[in-house]
């Protein structure tokens, strides 16, 4: 029997009662709950949505909610406190016009004033830039190199049908930057994080541009090197590790693809600094960064969210609205921009069938369950935000004026 109600209903977790009105607050889709002793208990929104179940495995994860909010409740699935035989549908329903849920437990407020703290520690001084990028990206290249495409490109392609290869709409997104960037065969481009080389390589041997990649990891330098040397492309592109606020050169162009996400709030009137100082007068830059929605900014920015504690210490999403005050506070213009939040579901959901695919060769490197939870738990997250729209990905493109 599935219950709707929880009168009368003895025997019930600590603090599940209020757990499951809030859940109830669903606007669209439906979750199923069952308890550790077997009995499930059913929230359904007024309109259809995404159908999710989760199975409780420690009754203490309610009272844990209740104290530590989110987080909480994310740190009890990689403790194995809670399941689902779908995590993407569960992650969908979250994200699908659910706003109610959003901060609706009281130790929110507490648990994020402590993680804000921890957070704040992680700024990205140029010291701590380095060891946050190398907390995520040195995880090695041959974990990277299992679960995502040929083009070892981790950011979001850009999808015309979504049934075309994952590798051929990275190609695509390359093209796009290029395109919007407007730089033409000979012109000397900067890329602020170029990742493993793929934007390098597309635009060295296919656009015949020059390239000067910026990284500050020692794995992704060390492979782009080794790429554009086998491609035969070393006269046209050059990498160098180091930080991207130490770059003296003036450019054609610039481009920097999901790199902003890490520069952290502190240091955004760097980042632009430096993007309007390395550009030719007129020339242009276009940016590949994820936005969170206008309307969560403001309750984004006072926490810390699980990406930011596990995933990437230090960073942090603008909203579309503060992303163009940025760039225009800084002497920049705003020329245009492309969102494509939907082929970044795509991409991650690509990846997520992968990762789990090439998981007893990831786990062959060292890595247990508990890091597997945490990466299904960041894509599957990630998937759900911006098919729901909470998050965007956007292609800007901003000028130096002449």
């Amino acid at each position: 029997m599935i219950l709707t109600e929880t009168g009368g209903q003895e025997g019930l977790p600590r603090y599940f009662e209020q757990c499951f009105a809030a859940a109830k607050n669903l606007k669209q889709g439906r979750l199923d709950i069952r308890l550790p002793d077997g009995r499930v208990f059913r929230a359904g929104g007024t309109a259809p949505g995404p159908v999710a179940d989760i199975a409780v495995h420690q009754g203490d994860v309610f009272a844990r909610m209740v104290r530590e909010g989110y987080l909480g409740f994310c740190d009890a699935y990689l403790e194995g406190w809670w399941s689902t035989p779908d995590l993407q549908s569960f992650m969908d329903l979250v994200n699908a016009d659910n706003d109610e849920m959003y901060n609706s437990y009281p130790g929110q407020v507490i648990a994020q004033f402590y993680e804000k703290i921890r957070f704040w520690l992680q700024r990205n001084t140029k010291a701590q830039a380095r060891r946050n990028i190398s907390y995520h990206y040195d995880l090695g290249n041959e974990f990277y190199s299992l679960w995502l495409d040929d083009t070892m490109t981790y950011s979001s392609a850009l999808f015309e049908s979504g049934q075309e290869s994952l590798e051929k709409a990275q190609i695509a997104k390359y093209a796009s930057m290029v395109d919007q960037m407007g730089a033409q065969p000979g012109d000397h481009v900067l890329e602020i994080g170029c990742g493993w080389g793929g934007f390098a390589e597309y635009a060295a041997a296919e656009r015949g541009l020059k390239v000067t990649g910026l990284t500050i990891s020692q794995e992704q330098f060390d492979y782009a090197q080794a790429r554009i040397a086998k491609a035969g492309l070393s006269d046209r592109v050059e990498f160098r590790l180091q930080d991207y606020r130490d770059e003296t050169g003036l450019y054609d162009g610039i481009a920097s693809i999901e790199m902003f996400e890490a520069v952290g709030q502190q240091y955004w009137p760097a980042y632009f600094t430096t993007v309007r100082e390395r550009l030719r007068p007129g020339a242009q830059a276009t940016l590949q960064i994820i936005t969170v929605a206008d309307h969560r900014w403001d309750a984004y920015r006072k926490g810390v969210d699980f990406i930011q504690k596990y995933i990437f210490p230090g960073g942090m999403l603008p909203s579309p609205a503060v992303l163009r005050a940025e760039v225009e506070k800084a002497g920049l213009q705003v020329r245009r921009s492309v969102e494509f939040g939907q082929s970044y579901s795509q991409t991650l959901r690509r990846w997520h069938e992968t990762f789990n695919a090439k998981w007893d060769d990831v786990a062959r490197l060292g890595f247990d369950e508990r890091f597997r939870r945490m990466w299904n738990f960041y894509l599957t997250s990630c998937a759900g935000a911006f098919q729901g729209g909470n998050c965007d990905v956007t292609q800007i493109t901003i000028a130096r004026p002449s």
